[in-house]
C-alpha cells in the first residue's frame, strides 16, 4: 500500500512538473485590448490589460482559458488567465507591419548602397573606357611609328647595301690602281734598266770601236815606218 501510494505521488508530481515546464508562444489578437485576470473566470479580479500584439508565454490551459506569462511590459512580468479565443499563434498584423517597415528600410538602406557603388562601378566603368580609348589611340599611333620605321630601317637597310656595294667597287678600283701603280713603277723601272744597259753596251762598243780603231792606226803607223 505504501509502494502504490508513494508511485502514485510520484506520477502525480511528474505530472505537475509536466505542466508546469510546458509553455508555448501566442499572442493576443489584433485590434484588441483584453483582461487579464487572477483567475479562469470572468468573476476573478482583473490585474492588467493587454494589448493586440503583446507577446506571452502559455503555461496552462482550462477550459476556455489560458494561463500566460507576459515578460514585455513596462510594469515587469505579469501572469495571469486570459481568454483563449483572444490568443492567436501567428505574428499580429501590427508586428508583421513593423517587421515590413523595418525589412522595407533596410532594403532601401541596402538599395542605397547598391546605388552608390553602381555609381561608382559605372564612374570606374566610363574610366577604363576611356583608358581603353586613349590606350587604342596610343597603340594606333605606335603601329603608325613602327611602320615609319620599318620603312626608313627598310631605306636605310638598301643605303646601307648600296654603300656597301660602293665601298666594295671603290675598294676594287683601289686595288686596281695599286695594281697598275705597281705595273707602271716596274715598267718604268725595266725601262730605266734598259736604257742604262743599252748607254753602257753604246759605251762598251765605243770602247771597243776605240780599241780596234786604235790598233789599226798603230800597224798602219808600223808599217809606214
Amino acid at each position: 500500500m505504501n509502494r502504490l501510494s508513494l508511485a502514485f505521488c510520484v506520477v502525480v508530481g511528474i505530472s505537475l512538473l509536466g505542466s508546469l515546464s510546458w509553455a508555448s508562444r501566442a499572442y493576443v489578437t489584433d485590434s484588441l485590448r483584453i483582461t487579464l485576470r487572477t483567475g479562469p473566470s470572468v468573476e476573478n479580479k482583473i490585474i492588467g490589460i493587454l494589448n493586440s500584439g503583446d507577446a506571452v508565454e502559455v503555461s496552462n490551459t482550462q477550459d476556455d482559458w489560458s494561463y500566460v506569462r507576459l515578460s514585455q511590459s513596462d510594469e515587469g512580468e505579469k501572469e495571469g488567465w486570459v481568454l483563449s479565443r483572444y490568443l492567436m499563434d501567428r505574428e499580429p498584423w501590427i508586428l508583421q507591419t513593423g517587421n515590413l517597415k523595418e525589412e522595407n528600410k533596410a532594403l532601401r538602406e541596402r538599395m542605397e548602397i547598391l546605388e552608390t557603388r553602381l555609381g561608382e562601378a559605372t564612374r570606374k566603368e566610363q574610366e577604363i573606357s576611356k583608358e581603353l580609348e586613349k590606350t587604342s589611340q596610343n597603340r594606333e599611333e605606335i603601329k603608325r611609328d613602327y611602320e615609319r620605321l620599318r620603312e626608313g630601317a627598310e631605306g636605310y637597310l638598301k643605303l646601307k647595301a648600296v654603300h656597301k656595294a660602293a665601298q666594295a667597287e671603290l675598294e676594287t678600283a683601289r686595288q686596281e690602281i695599286r695594281r697598275l701603280t705597281e705595273e707602271q713603277e716596274a715598267l718604268q723601272s725595266s725601262q730605266m734598266n734598259r736604257w742604262f744597259a743599252t748607254g753602257a753596251l753604246v759605251l762598251l762598243c765605243g770602247l771597243l770601236i776605240g780599241v780596234l780603231f786604235g790598233r789599226q792606226q798603230r800597224r798602219r803607223r808600223s808599217l809606214y815606218t
